[in-house]
């Protein structure tokens, strides 16, 4: 079996860049939807999933709409939630709290956001019911969350990964039971917009 093809693609620019957006809805800049289109060309796909937030869901409808492709909506593709940090620019943020969450989003994670875990938890969920060869328009962190894991990546080694927008992820993998057997076929992080 040659297994599924799955590229994750990170959404293009926000209109609000540098800021901890998480579940924050800022759509994309027209530039960065337009990225995300020109990524895109010439991939092999069978549909496109995109995150329920704007900056996924705009550039995610119009590939799927060049290529009359389905495109599903799949919340759980959502960027890790900040919670009272959703909308803030990291400057504004403690230094020394904001590094104990880079450190540790587990055990530090954001007042009223999401741990680590849970990240990678609704992201294990939505690669076990991966089917075919599909497009995924995403957020970095959900990115990472995936890699974390279907590679066994902790989450300091997962933030090494270079991800700006318009990074493209490429896998195959080989579903099954419990989580897929994967392989890393390239990772491009492309020219942000």
């Amino acid at each position: 079996m040659n297994g599924v093809l799955v590229h994750l693609m990170r959404h293009g620019a926000p209109r609000e860049p540098g800021l901890l957006l998480g579940h924050r809805d800022d759509p994309p800049t027209p530039a960065g939807v337009a990225h995300c289109v020109t990524r895109a060309t010439g991939l092999t796909f069978e549909r496109v999933v995109s995150s329920d937030l704007q900056r996924s869901s705009i550039p995610a409808a119009q590939i799927a709409a060049m290529r009359r492709q389905r495109h599903d909506l799949d919340p759980r593709w959502r960027e890790i939630d900040f919670g009272a940090w959703d909308g803030l620019a990291p400057q504004q943020l403690d230094p020394a709290v904001q590094a104990r969450f880079w450190d540790d989003p587990e055990i530090h994670a954001p007042p009223g956001g999401e741990r680590w875990s849970q990240l990678r938890a609704r992201i294990g969920e939505a690669l076990m019911q991966i089917d075919r060869a599909s497009l995924i328009l995403t957020h970095g962190g959900a990115m990472r969350a995936a890699l974390a894991v279907l590679f066994g990546f902790d989450h300091r080694q997962v933030w090494a990964f270079e991800l700006p927008y318009g990074a493209l992820v490429s896998l195959r993998l080989w579903p099954g039971e419990g989580l897929p057997a994967a392989q890393i076929l390239s990772l491009d992080s492309g020219q942000a917009s």
